[in-house]
């Protein structure tokens, strides 16, 4: 049977955010998901490309309306295994065109977290975190 398109996690199908220039969006995917042990499984139908660990789960694209993607307010966060990870994200983001939302470090709001957020080259926020 072939790798499902989708394939969430038990809780979402998948988490889906559009780019406004898809290289710049996936050179900055590549490095900072690739950080995260998350991999660029390849594109799918119209210019989607997906992302995930063993199957897709997560998605970047051109918005399907035609319209430029926007997205403040929206924050997707994915797990890191440990700081050093956070760290690797987060740096691995800025120097592939993303933006710092919030430098790594720890986070008061959550016991034990450590967290950081950056912008993608289209605008959307993103962030890991890891619990120590």
């Amino acid at each position: 049977m072939a790798n499902p398109v989708i394939s969430g996690d038990g809780i979402f199908s998948h988490v889906f955010l559009g780019a406004a220039d898809m290289e710049k969006s996936v050179a900055f995917y590549d490095a900072a998901l690739g950080a995260l042990g998350i991999s660029n499984l390849g594109p799918f139908g119209n210019d989607w490309i997906l992302y995930g660990r063993d199957k897709p789960a997560f998605i970047i694209a051109r918005p399907g309306n035609g319209n430029a993607p926007s997205s403040n307010g929206i924050t997707v966060g994915f797990a890191a295994a440990s700081p050093a990870e956070v760290d690797a994200f987060h740096a691995a983001g800025l120097k592939a065109g993303g933006t710092d939302e919030g430098k790594p470090g720890p986070r008061d709001h959550l016991p034990g977290a450590y967290a950081a957020y950056l912008r993608d080259p289209a605008g959307n926020k993103i962030c890991t975190y890891t619990f120590v």
